[in-house]
């Protein structure tokens, strides 16, 4: 990529960052292209369709995650390292606003530019769920798709201001419902009715 490509390619990024941030994956593409000071035209050169300007602001997010899963597999016991992976799927559907119908699409959609990272995220998922459940420690009857669509399910329901103060509680229910080994949450029901939401993500 020639010098100037480059600095358009990282200007547009830098600049959809901020835009996708403020108002999530509805963002204009024009207004993405005026806030960068480039043409339509620029823009769609590089990224000529949303879902590949979305591919590109969520891949280092997405790398992370992948790479978070083949940590925890080497760290953690079964079972622990399922549900913290969990965890860091659904802050990773809170990238930007939108995330979670973006990524379901993208699953069902092998022409979608997103269709690899989906697809990617399943799979490590979807192992960390089979090693859980060769220990007999995750329900049997679950794959890849159904932790991945526990995690947008999820994620969405964080996202919803009426269920947000429930998050942690929604959390553990879920957990309880993946694992074999966890009949009682442990959540005390007036602690979670008085915990900030946004602490789930952090």
């Amino acid at each position: 990529m020639r010098a100037d490509a480059e600095k358009n390619y990282q200007r547009i990024i830098e600049v959809a960052r901020d835009v996708v941030t403020e108002n999530g994956i509805h963002a204009s593409l024009r207004d993405i292209a005026r806030r960068a000071n480039l043409g339509m035209a620029t823009l769609l050169r590089h990224f000529p369709t949303r879902e590949a300007l979305f591919e590109a602001l969520l891949c280092t997010r997405a790398e992370d995650l992948i790479q978070k899963a083949h940590d925890l597999e080497k760290s953690l016991p079964a079972d622990d390292a399922l549900l913290a992976w969990f965890r860091e799927g659904v802050i990773f559907t809170h990238s930007y606003n939108g995330v979670c119908d973006l990524m379901a699409s993208a699953h069902a959609d092998p022409n979608s530019a997103l269709h690899a990272s989906s697809i990617a995220l399943r799979t490590v998922g979807g192992r960390l769920l089979r090693r859980a459940q060769t220990e007999g420690t995750a329900r049997p009857d679950m794959d890849g798709v159904d932790l991945f669509a526990l995690i947008s399910a999820m994620g969405w329901m964080v996202g919803q201001p009426s269920f947000t103060p429930r998050a942690e509680n929604l959390y553990h229910i879920i957990a309880s419902a993946i694992l074999t080994n966890q009949p009682d949450n442990g959540v005390d029901k007036h602690d979670t009715d008085n915990e900030p939401g946004s602490a789930f993500l952090r």
